[in-house]
């Protein structure tokens, strides 16, 4: 299987204090270019009348200085229109590999 191209927004989520003892989450949107490596879905039974699909794929972007500082604050991303939970981020310089899983529902940013 040849890798599909990906373009997309990535999402970090970081914490800032407005105040002393009180934070609020900032919310930094940037676009990647990158491959999709791995395509695959499951659906996850629950105790809800539809089960969950989860897509387990793999997405390799070239990273920016920006991705390498704050890898640890990618929340998820935005792909086919759709956010997608970042489950875990791997370092493979030039490039961060995500493995992605169910659809994201926390707080976000301005875009959909």
């Amino acid at each position: 299987m040849t890798a599909t191209k990906f373009y997309g927004t990535v999402v970090y989520v970081t914490l800032k204090e407005v105040v002393p003892g009180k934070w609020k989450e900032v919310i930094t949107e940037r676009q990647y270019r990158g491959d999709v490596v791995k395509v695959s879905r499951r659906l996850q039974s629950s105790e809800k009348v539809n089960d969950d699909i989860r897509i387990n794929n793999e997405i390799r972007i070239l990273a920016d200085a920006f991705a390498y500082q704050n890898f640890q604050s990618i929340r998820y991303i935005i792909w086919n229109g759709i956010k997608w939970k970042v489950e875990a981020v791997t370092v493979d310089r030039p490039r961060l590999i995500f493995q992605i899983g169910g659809e994201y529902n926390g707080s976000s940013g301005p875009q959909a």
